[in-house]
């Protein structure tokens, strides 16, 4: 009787100390899962409450006109539109711009950029509100010839298009 008790009280200290040595390697990792999908699905959520669609595009001589409609749920901000990306040329032939901040006039391969009809006076670039960008660049090609612009939001949205520069 006495080796019975003493083999399952063997087993159950066996037991609790393989438990405890489970436990102890598998909660750091589930610990960081858990953070490591909280972060990716704040990303994805970020991602997808941004979205712009360029509305139409004009270039003639050294000057672009683009238009850009907020299609997504989230407002961006002022800081967020002043580290955005523009490059404008033609295909294969094209430039980053550098901003310079509204009202100012751009120069040569620069951009600025109007908030129309900012509804709530917020200088955010909110839901259903369009960007207007003015872009002048030297590699923009004559009329009748091909036009690329692509506009890149810091976090990663990106919105290209080619059209045909005017007269």
């Amino acid at each position: 009787m006495s080796s019975e008790a003493f083999t399952t009280a063997m087993f159950l200290i066996a037991a609790i100390i393989a438990a405890g040595v489970l436990i102890n390697a598998v909660f750091p990792v589930i610990y960081t899962l858990a953070g490591t999908i909280s972060s990716s699905s704040h990303t994805v959520d970020e991602r997808l409450s941004n979205d712009v669609k360029i509305v139409t595009t004009y270039a003639s001589g050294d000057e672009a006109r683009i238009w850009l409609k907020n299609v997504g749920t989230a407002r961006i901000s002022p800081s967020d539109i002043g580290k955005a990306d523009v490059f404008l040329g033609a295909p294969g032939n094209f430039t980053r711009l550098g901003l310079v901040v509204p009202p100012s006039t751009p120069g040569s391969n620069q951009w600025t950029y109007e908030i129309l009809e900012d509804t709530q006076k917020n200088n955010y670039w909110d839901p259903g509100e369009t960007l207007y960008i003015q872009g002048h660049s030297d590699r923009i090609p004559g009329p009748g010839e091909v036009v690329y612009v692509q506009f890149v939001l810091s976090t990663g949205l990106s919105r290209s298009t080619t059209f045909t520069a005017g007269t």
